[in-house]
């Protein structure tokens, strides 16, 4: 019992630092109380290896009129990625009435258009699961929204009121939206807080309330399979008027008392935060190694498409090398796309602002858009340019070719090779292009990676010799490279070579020291050549021995070699 107490310990600890003499008289014994319902004897260990990878998907990414989607979907990740993936993130499935998931009406409900419970639990015993926590938020249409307008609880406490002349400038806003909107309650009108939109109520968590409430979902989707909890927008999560409401010492306590539940309840679950923020910031949210298990590697999409779009790799091999060593049990969730755009802010302080304008022109010429977010003076700068990462490996600055493919395949491996556990979007493996169609059909700029393929329209496509075929084939078989290579541990070194801005060398080390990978890639269109005095050894890649000629290693445009 010694660790249940210390870990009890440390949450009234860190209760405290969150509410001070806000506490509530014997709100620590009820909240533990909670925790301890949910607390049984788990294993311990590795959360984590080199055959992890992950793939994010909406419940309804693959759809079949008359069908519930999460079986859908489950019937195609068996038929062509069983084996390939470990994890799979379903993206909300619950409840909702905008955002595509992201306003949520019900946090312990199956949408059930997707299934419901058992089919999460199904999809479940043939793949680990990642659910969302949104936890910043609620849907207007949600009971403790309604239960607000009306006075009555649960809820009445829930949400922010502040009165529309208060300045709020120091506030960092992510979208180029009001930040306050009003409602009719039957207390009058009142202005609430709404970071993301109208419809997107943020939650008040300096009511002591609202965090046990959440605490309460989340050990509700630990019951229910969930073996990673993604984190969304957790930065935004604390405000307190005249400061940015951004990444507050509050959210952080947060973040770790939620860390500490959750080691507690399954001692091998992950915490996953999602902040979408410049590079220093992100990193912050590992704490001291007591925060976040894993941190979404946000500086790496948009740094790897400007290194292929532009024929330099200096930026990104820049930050590569800053990249810092991480404590036990702390890793990177590194990806090149998700259901979101690729963010700007991550660039921020990384790239030179004439290379972003130029790298957001080439986006726009392939067909992209860029939104925006509100700045404290007014103004409004790019927020994240939306476009699918295949599309995005559409030109170079030099304009457009036919090396598309081979763009985009070096992105992917690069990812792969990169200290951490890759993650896959689905639309990524499937080799899905811009949804233009969709955007004009909701007027949305993210609904241009969203696209909602018919079960039978992808699979006669991936029957047949299309680029759908070829990039999930060969994606597919270079993850299976990677699984086999202790070299990839997440837990084991990264070492960035300067091999000169044309390519991205990167030795990878695993844990133990006894296996060593040099990762090479010509992030150019031109053929590079090498010195190769201490190269003597085997690419993984082509399953063949490295030739040399003249003592020099040949790389065509765009590819990636794992040496050993």
């Amino acid at each position: 019992m010694k660790p249940l107490t210390q870990t009890f310990d440390r949450i009234n600890k860190r209760l405290i630092r969150i509410y001070g003499d806000h506490l509530p008289e014997g709100y620590t014994d009820r909240f533990l109380a909670t925790i301890e319902k949910y607390t049984t004897p788990g294993e311990t260990g590795n959360k984590w290896n080199e055959s992890d990878v992950v793939l994010i998907t909406y419940g309804d990414s693959i759809i079949n009129t008359g069908n519930p989607g999460l079986r859908v979907l489950g019937r195609f990740l068996n038929r062509h990625l069983a084996q390939v993936m470990s994890f799979v993130h379903i993206l909300p499935f619950y409840p909702y009435t905008s955002d595509d998931g992201f306003s949520v009406v019900d946090y312990k409900a199956v949408n059930p258009e997707l299934g419901d419970w058992e089919d999460v639990k199904k999809l479940g015993q043939d793949f680990k699961l990642m659910f969302d926590l949104v936890i910043n938020h609620i849907s207007q249409k949600s009971t403790w929204f309604r239960n607000y307008l009306q006075g009555k609880d649960p809820g009445k406490d829930y949400f922010i009121e502040v009165e529309p002349d208060t300045d709020l400038t120091k506030v960092i806003r992510p979208r180029s939206l009001p930040l306050l909107t009003p409602f009719e309650t039957t207390r009058g009108r009142r202005h609430v807080w709404t970071t993301f939109s109208d419809d997107q109520i943020d939650l008040n968590f300096s009511n002591p309330e609202v965090l046990l409430e959440m605490v309460k979902v989340l050990l509700h989707y630990l019951e229910n399979g969930a073996s990673m909890i993604r984190m969304d927008a957790i930065a935004f999560l604390w405000k307190e008027t005249g400061t940015a409401c951004l990444h507050l010492p509050e959210t952080h306590e947060v973040v770790k008392l939620l860390r500490d539940v959750m080691e507690l309840v399954n001692p091998k679950s992950i915490l996953l935060t999602e902040t979408n923020v410049p590079n220093k910031e992100n990193l912050s949210y590992f704490g001291a190694g007591d925060e976040a298990h894993m941190v979404y590697q946000f500086s790496l999409p948009p740094l790897l498409l400007h290194a292929l779009f532009s024929g330099n790799a200096r930026y990104f091999n820049r930050w590569a090398a800053s990249i810092p060593a991480l404590k036990d049990n702390c890793t990177f969730f590194n990806f090149t796309a998700s259901h979101d755009g690729i963010g700007v802010r991550p660039l921020e302080g990384l790239l030179p602002d004439e290379e972003l304008a130029e790298l957001i022109q080439g986006i726009t010429a392939s067909g992209g858009m860029i939104s925006t977010r509100r700045q404290n003076d007014g103004s409004d700068s790019p927020y994240e340019m939306n476009i699918t990462y295949l599309d995005a490996m559409k030109r170079t600055k030099n304009g457009a070719d036919d090396l598309q493919l081979e763009r985009f395949l070096a992105s992917q491996t690069v990812m792969m090779e990169m200290k951490g556990v890759p993650a896959f979007y689905i639309h990524s493996l499937l080799g899905t292009h811009n949804y233009q169609e969709g955007v004009e059909k909701t007027g949305r700029a993210r609904t241009i990676n969203r696209r909602k393929w018919e079960e039978s329209e992808i699979e006669a496509l991936l029957d047949q010799d299309t680029s759908h075929a070829k990039i999930l084939g060969e994606l597919k078989r270079r993850i299976s490279i990677r699984k086999s290579q202790p070299a990839f541990h997440p837990d084991g070194d990264q070492q960035v070579v300067d091999a000169g801005k044309e390519l991205i060398a990167i030795k990878r080390i695993s844990p133990d020291q006894s296996r060593e990978i040099l990762c090479l890639t010509n992030v150019t269109d031109k053929i590079q050549h090498i010195e190769a005095d201490n190269i003597d050894g085997y690419d993984l890649l082509k399953d063949s021995k490295v030739e040399l000629e003249n003592n020099q290693l040949t790389l065509q445009p765009y590819q990636t070699m794992w040496l050993v």
